[in-house]
């Protein structure tokens, strides 16, 4: 009997640790994408911000998956249209230089600024080019409240082959403490808000959400509505899941054996 998860038609892949683990394809779950591409409708979420969008689809290509820009969803999106909505245009982001050149590339008018009575909103990404002078700097803005805290997204670590790295969460972490201030909105998973395009698209009877973490990937299904496969080839464990108070819908090491 065919397993109910291809029953569904809208598939969204967490990338890291679910697609792939740094350089390293999981073969599983790479080949059920190959094998119902012709048939099913993919789309790869990342938290991810330090890498930008034509990043994600070159390492797509290179594992043979041929992904559209389209169906790359990023934190990075929602943020942008938020800055605009808000006529946000002086800011001081803390990330590397993707993420700096996607700012500067989908917010033409946007000026990168660290002067305190010019700065409207302090943006944390997954800076893999943290400095000191970066968190001193950041952190002088926040002590205003009138200048906006927004971050891409909460995971506290990126999964890699050598183990698990400090991501933005863990940078957050060190925020409160510094400053006493906690992001007004973190846009990437579990925001439904990174979905907003496809729950508009798509019954959310007919979508599922593979991903490696409890606390974003799942939580992001449970709270648009959405089954969910957590698989084990990532950060989360099988330990994990047996503490876990609300289980994903499915529990599977990778996708290879559907």
């Amino acid at each position: 009997m065919p397993h109910p998860i291809l029953a569904k038609q809208c598939f969204i892949f967490d990338l890291d640790g679910t697609v792939y683990l740094g350089d390293q394809p999981i073969a599983g779950t790479v080949r059920f994408i190959q094998n119902h591409w012709n048939s099913k409708d993919f789309f790869f979420l990342t938290n991810n911000t330090s890498k930008n969008l034509h990043t994600y689809l070159d390492k797509l290509h290179g594992l043979g998956i041929p992904a559209t820009l389209n169906q790359i969803l990023s934190p990075l999106i929602p943020l942008v249209d938020h800055l605009h909505e808000q006529a946000i245009t002086r800011v001081y982001p803390v990330g590397n230089q993707e993420f700096t050149a996607y700012l500067a590339e989908h917010l033409p008018g946007c000026v990168f600024t660290d002067d305190p009575a010019q700065c409207q909103a302090v943006l944390v990404g997954y800076d893999t080019e943290l400095t000191y002078a970066k968190l001193r700097t950041s952190c002088l803005l926040l002590h205003n409240p009138d200048i906006a805290f927004l971050a891409t997204h909460p995971d506290k670590v990126c999964p890699s082959p050598q183990g698990p790295l400090p991501d933005t969460g863990s940078f957050l972490a060190l925020y409160e403490a510094a400053t006493n201030r906690i992001p007004e909105i973190i846009f990437g998973k579990p925001n439904t808000v990174v979905l907003h395009t496809l729950l508009k698209r798509y019954e959310p009877h007919n979508m599922v959400m593979i991903g490696d973490r409890l606390y974003t990937d799942m939580v992001l299904a449970r709270n648009a509505g959405l089954d969910s496969i957590l698989v084990l080839s990532g950060e989360s464990s099988q330990k994990d899941v047996d503490s876990c108070s609300d289980n994903p819908t499915w529990v599977l090491p990778d996708l290879g054996g559907i």
